[in-house]
């Protein structure tokens, strides 16, 4: 029967100052080792019939009282047949390797933007992505590790903004979710996304239709549109023409403030915009009515050599996003842009028969359905000039047109 070690009290620990070693009782096998001054806690203990020596810290800074509770846990663990050495390095290696995966929010989210920009179509919205973030995010949540991110962290971001700013929240909650999913993608965190609008947050945060109803973009309304191509054409400058080009094609104001003489074929009457300057990424072939010929041949009388542009800026360059929409408010046009897109589709649907698809076409809109895609294989050129001339005759008659 081995000795019974009797056990020291802490005050008896603490004046051994001797080099040695102390059993000190109340865990068979924990002792103090003392050499050169320094005091160790040593368990000692046989495992598979081999000896091993394990360190719990040095004294004072684990107590008398710490070091027992040590002892006494790697003796169960013993008991139960597992190494307390073993059982020590793989919870290091497994904070080691927990501590490796950890990635808080901002560093995720700024390698999210980073591997999916070169996909985005400017470095506009890369940078909307980190502006939006940095200001209703990273106050909140941006140094909690991925792995730690939680409904309550969400919605202490979306709450504040969910009813002033709906647009925006809605953005940014979409931006956390995606950032999340790729975090879980990449190993980095574990279980549901708590960003997730469906079956989540829809039962927690108040509708965004209902917050705040979607305003439709302003239009000129059919009726009106004669009258405000006319207005619109007696104004000077490279804008006005811009905006009598993007009525009579129906196109995005990006799209015609991009748009070089590289891509326009006036004997075909034929503007192809290829696939990266498209909203859908796919090359768009455009008719050009007559009215918008005779305008093209007005610009390109002008024109300046190198310029690439048609409708260039003050610096020869691409005309800025607002100045379509300044010129419109210049003049109290009461609509913007993009609203003339509209006000093509009121048109062909209150006063044409066209086939719906031949104008969603015309607009370039994604395909709905297979069945559609099956039928729009072909992009209905003949059918699409046919509407856009009757299209351009309505805003701006032949005889009438000034452009």
């Amino acid at each position: 029967m081995p000795k019974r070690i009797l056990e020291k009290t802490a005050l008896e620990v603490s004046r051994l100052r001797e080099d040695g070693v102390y059993a000190v009782g109340g865990a068979p096998g924990l002792q103090l080792q003392i050499i050169g001054g320094s005091r160790v806690w040593v368990f000692r203990y046989r495992f598979m019939h081999q000896r091993r020596r394990m360190g719990l810290g040095s004294y004072p800074a684990v107590s008398l009282a710490a070091a027992r509770d040590a002892a006494r846990q790697a003796i169960a663990l013993r008991d139960s047949g597992i190494d307390p050495l073993k059982a020590r390095a793989d919870e290091r290696e497994a904070a080691r390797l927990a501590n490796a995966l950890r990635l808080e929010f901002d560093k995720a989210a700024d390698a999210f933007i980073t591997e999916h920009e070169s996909t985005w179509r400017n470095a506009k919205h890369a940078q909307q992505w980190r502006n939006t973030l940095a200001a209703y995010v990273s106050p909140h949540f941006g140094q909690v590790a991925v792995s730690d991110v939680d409904q309550s962290h969400v919605l202490r971001a979306l709450s504040p903004i969910w009813k002033t700013k709906t647009e925006t929240a809605t953005r940014v909650r979409g931006r956390i979710e995606q950032i999340l999913d790729w975090a879980t993608a990449h190993g980095h965190r574990t279980g549901p996304n708590p960003a997730r609008w469906r079956g989540q947050l829809e039962h927690i945060l108040a509708n965004p239709d209902k917050v705040a109803p979607v305003k439709h973009r302003a239009a000129v309304p059919v009726a009106e549109l004669p009258a405000a191509y006319q207005k619109i054409a007696s104004i000077d400058g490279q804008s006005a023409r811009a905006l009598c080009f993007l009525i009579l094609t129906a196109a995005r104001s990006g799209e015609v403030r991009g748009m070089v003489w590289s891509e326009i074929d006036l004997e075909s009457a034929l503007w192809v915009i290829p696939a990266e300057r498209m909203k859908a990424n796919k090359e768009h072939r455009v008719p050009l009515s007559r009215q918008a010929v005779a305008l093209l041949r007005t610009q390109h009388a002008t024109r300046e050599e190198l310029v690439e542009h048609v409708f260039p800026s003050n610096r020869k360059g691409q005309l800025s996003d607002m100045a379509l929409l300044a010129l419109m408010r210049r003049h109290q046009l009461g609509a913007v842009p993009h609203g003339f897109r509209s006000t093509f589709r009121d048109w062909a649907g209150e006063m044409t028969h066209h086939p719906r698809d031949a104008v969603e076409l015309c607009l370039a809109h994604t395909i709905d359905t297979k069945t559609e895609a099956a039928y729009r294989r072909g992009d209905m050129l003949e059918k699409r000039a046919a509407i856009m001339q009757e299209w351009a005759d309505y805003a701006c008659p032949i005889r009438s047109c000034k452009s």
